[in-house]
């Protein structure tokens, strides 16, 4: 009893003396330690057991990425003025395979929220037993509003750095938010320009037909469901007749909406950045995706095609709407302790993390607390990541699968995660607990990769 005791103090010491240099270092990154706390608060019983981690000091050398690529990227917008932005790419750990991870293009992007994505990616990607290690990059450079002609010569701005640091045994971007297939596109474009050869493994999240899988657009909010189907299994449930809430209309949500439909549910709400849409008959994937993928428009419109519906200014409110299934996809910390409370006050029974770190760490507390069925992001959103994991196996092989071949392959990979994240709990005595099992789940296969590895 004393061994176990003195064990576990030296497993916590080791854990906050991390947490604590970290925190020192990188107090002003914000993200990137919510991340990494929320991941750490799982692993002293992982230490507990394993105290060669702590000899090889793995925690340490895990949070710090192996590189980080900060560039200007100077381009003409339409104009002719010269504007400027910055870009990063994230290479985090390469362990279990090449750096993967989206390309994202906001105004928020910076390095905190750089860093924070690619430490999530690290275990995520891990989880979907798939060779890929973790990365993630992008630009606070803003999309909304420009032409197809300067998206294009950002694009091909940004890829004249980034080319120097990818490859398809090195590092393979994808899109994430602000980055689809007309990004990617351009940014194939312009690397087969430079490097002179034609390397389809270098960028995933291509249009079928020019190196890209069928599936892929589908893939993060299929999975998202899928891995909240097994959830409902194991207490007896499913979606049929539920009531369900998804936040964001971009691609994550829509196809989340998409999904839970046709397994029987009834999704009554979706949101964007200026607001959200309640309808009572259940939303309309149509009219969504005829107003976020052939117009552009703002949600706000859904109402000129749907009298009874109804549109709020503000997306926070939508945790409001009563429902017993929450998939926020929209944006990391969409949901805090406060609207956790009202969802758990109007009967939420389960939650399904779509977006990365959607959910406070508060928030995810609160569930957890009032026993609410939670779907961690790294282990729920996987679909996405695992699927572009499918399409560099395509290019590598010259082969190209149907929709339906892709689309069960992402379902036995959702529930291969799901099953993974369940028993890692189990076993660390956190039955129930999907938020401690996916992250010890992950954590444990990239780290006894390190181990093999040795020091470097």
């Amino acid at each position: 009893m004393t061994n176990v005791t003195t064990e576990k103090t030296v497993a916590k010491q080791y854990i906050d003396g991390v947490y604590e240099q970290l925190r020192q270092i990188y107090g002003h990154e914000r993200e990137f330690l919510q991340a990494v706390e929320e991941i750490f608060l799982s692993l002293e019983p992982v230490f507990e057991q394993h105290p060669e981690y702590i000899e090889h000091n793995i925690l340490q050398r895990m949070v710090e990425p192996d590189r980080v690529v900060s560039f200007r990227v100077a381009w003409q917008d339409d104009e002719n003025r010269t504007q400027v932005n910055r870009g990063y790419r994230v290479q985090y750990n390469n362990v279990i395979g090449p750096y993967k991870g989206g390309l994202r293009f906001h105004p928020s992007v910076n390095e905190s929220i750089m860093k924070f994505l690619g430490f999530e990616q690290i275990f995520k990607n891990a989880l979907t037993g798939q060779p890929i290690g973790g990365g993630k990059g992008g630009s606070n450079f803003n999309p909304k509003g420009k032409s197809d002609a300067e998206i294009m010569r950002f694009c091909q701005a940004f890829m004249t750095e980034l080319y120097r640091h990818i490859g398809p045994d090195i590092d393979v971007p994808a899109g994430d938010i602000g980055v689809g297939a007309r990004e990617i596109g351009y940014l194939w474009g312009q690397y087969k320009r430079l490097q002179g050869a034609y390397q389809p493994g270098v960028l995933t999240g291509k249009r079928p037909g020019y190196g890209g899988s069928l599936g892929r657009k589908e893939a993060t909010g299929y999975g998202t469901v899928y891995f909240v189907e097994e959830m409902l299994k194991d207490i007896g449930q499913s979606f049929y007749n539920k009531t369900v809430v998804v936040s964001g209309s971009g691609n994550v949500a829509i196809y989340a909406i998409e999904k839970a439909r046709h397994l029987g549910a009834r999704v009554v709400a979706c949101s964007d950045s200026g607001g959200y849409i309640y309808d009572p008959d259940g939303i309309s994937l149509r009219t969504v995706k005829l107003i976020k993928e052939e117009k552009g428009d703002r949600i706000s419109t859904y109402v000129n095609y749907h009298p009874n519906a109804t549109y709020t200014e503000g997306c926070e409110g939508i945790w409001s709407v009563p429902c017993h299934i929450a998939l926020p996809c929209a944006t990391q910390n969409e949901i805090d302790a406060e609207a956790a409370q009202v969802l758990v006050d109007n009967g939420v029974k389960v939650v399904g993390e779509g977006a990365n770190m959607p959910c406070t760490i508060d928030a995810i507390n609160l569930f957890l607390d009032n026993r609410i069925l939670f779907g961690p992001a790294k282990a729920a959103n996987a679909g996405g990541v695992a699927v572009s994991s499918l399409e560099m196996a395509q290019n590598a092989t010259g082969i190209f699968w149907s929709f339906d071949e892709v689309d069960e392959k992402l379902h036995s990979i959702m529930k291969d995660i799901y099953a993974n994240a369940k028993r890692c709990a189990e076993s660390y005595g956190f039955s129930g607990n999907l938020v401690v099992g996916a992250n010890i789940a992950g954590f444990t296969k990239v780290a006894d990769g390190m181990i093999m590895e040795g020091v470097y």
